[in-house]
């Protein structure tokens, strides 16, 4: 990695959005920073990926990935600093983790490895596959989502991160997701 990532320090809980492709993070992401009235932090592997298309017509690459992972914190920590109550991640640095592993044979950057069980996350909302797929430019695994999610979730359990699958229509998963995060920040 180019210099060593840090989280700003915030006392803002963060809730990030994890799932395989297409299964309704950016969607969710976006409805729950309407409802609470805060923050979410975009893709950034979206945005950079697609550049890397468009002018190039290349795919992703391990290379890629360190980059991502920077780019992500430097959204996040963007946020972190304007965020009320909550903020929502749309990715984050577990996610570029299991990408990492189920696209390049179960290998990760150990860097990328050190900063997943680093980083500071309170809640994951863990997408079903429930809704359609749809093709991009990016989008490369269709056919092998369940799969995926398996392996989304096989990595939150191992790494013993709290976390809610949502299912369901966009306000089936609204409803449920706000009700896990009323319910968690009562406890808090």
């Amino acid at each position: 990695m180019e210099k060593d990532l840090r989280q700003v320090h915030s006392h803002i809980p963060r809730v990030v959005l994890y799932g395989p492709e297409s299964s309704g993070k950016t969607t969710l992401a976006k409805a729950l920073a309407d409802h609470y009235q805060t923050q979410w932090v975009e893709e950034y592997a979206r945005d950079y990926l697609q550049k890397k298309w468009d002018e190039q017509q290349a795919v992703c690459t391990l290379e890629d990935l360190p980059h991502i992972v920077a780019g992500q914190l430097e959204r996040e920590n963007q946020k972190a600093i304007t965020a009320n109550k909550l903020l929502f991640c749309d990715t984050n640095v577990v996610v570029t983790r299991v990408w990492s592993e189920t696209h390049f044979d179960g290998h990760c950057d150990t860097e990328i490895l050190e900063y997943s069980k680093k980083f500071k996350y309170d809640l994951y909302l863990l997408t079903g596959i429930d809704v359609p797929w749809v093709k991009d430019d990016l989008r490369d695994r269709p056919d092998d989502r369940q799969r995926m999610f398996d392996y989304f979730k096989m990595t939150l359990e191992e790494m013993q991160k709290k976390y809610l699958i949502v299912e369901g229509n966009p306000t089936a998963r609204l409803n449920k997701a706000m009700d896990f995060i009323d319910s968690w920040l009562k406890k808090k």
